[in-house]
């Protein structure tokens, strides 16, 4: 008795997923010549008139027009720790240095070259046409009028009274220590580390100019926002167990850890 093979055609397989080149239209924030403290001023004035309009809002950080001095591109981990603190979600830079490659490669972001440009042209040019243009003024030769917010100290600070909503302080070139509470909506910033001894429940960031070894340090955590170095978690994404405990916040392999103190 002879027997036969039977082929069998192969099932057809669902793929898992799919690359496919596609256009999106992303906001473009061009910095030219201009102070940080002024940039901050002047990026804090734009969220207040339209807070949800930058929510979780994806943008390109356009350094070509930027003269190599500018303070605002040579801390460009500053420049993206504020971007993200403000809630707004920095996709990748164009037009950089390669020492501002290196920063956006170390800070998770995509580096956007001349190739992808002309590939995206149409939807550079929809976004810098219909839509809100975060374009920051140039610094101006002549007399200015004074910024909103006050020029931090360099060095560190020590703050005794409690930091309420809608307040900033900046602690440049070192730590900040709060030997008070934090209110909802105030914001920590510091070159150095942050300690506050109270309840935190506004946004601190820490490690603004880049430095990875910086920490934070509270002894209630509720913050709307913690930062390292522009490695960063919102609320949401702390764990549970360590809301309203004292803790230490720091980065491990780039990666942000909550640890109990």
């Amino acid at each position: 008795m002879s027997s036969s093979a039977i082929e069998v055609a192969p099932a057809s397989i669902a793929k898992g997923f799919e690359l496919k080149a596609s256009g999106f239209t992303l906001p473009i924030m061009r910095v030219f010549e201009n102070d940080l403290e002024a940039l901050t001023a002047h990026l804090s004035a734009k969220i207040e008139q339209a807070p949800d309009f930058f929510h979780n809002m994806p943008l390109v950080i356009d350094l070509s027009h930027a003269s190599p001095g500018t303070a605002a591109v040579n801390n460009l981990p500053l420049l993206i720790g504020l971007l993200r603190g403000y809630g707004m979600i920095p996709f990748g830079v164009r037009g950089g240095t390669p020492a501002h490659n290196e920063a956006a490669e170390a800070l998770g972001l995509a580096l956007l070259r001349d190739s992808y440009l002309r590939a995206s042209k149409t939807s550079a040019t929809e976004v810098e046409t219909d839509s809100e243009e975060l374009r920051l003024p140039p610094a101006r030769t002549g007399p200015r009028s004074p910024a909103p917010a006050r020029k931090p100290p360099l060095g560190s600070l020590v703050v005794s009274r409690p930091v309420r909503s809608g307040q900033r302080v900046y602690a440049a070139g070192g730590d900040l220590s709060i030997i008070a509470a934090v209110s909802s909506g105030a914001e920590l910033m510091a070159d150095g580390n942050i300690h506050i001894y109270g309840a935190l429940r506004g946004r601190a960031l820490a490690g603004m100019n880049g430095n990875l070894n910086a920490r934070i340090f509270c002894q209630e955590l509720r913050a709307e926002l913690v930062s390292i170095a522009g490695h960063y978690r919102v609320n949401e994404n702390i764990p549970a167990e360590m809301q309203g405990l004292p803790v230490q916040i720091y980065l491990e392999q780039k990666i942000l850890r909550i640890e109990r103190l």
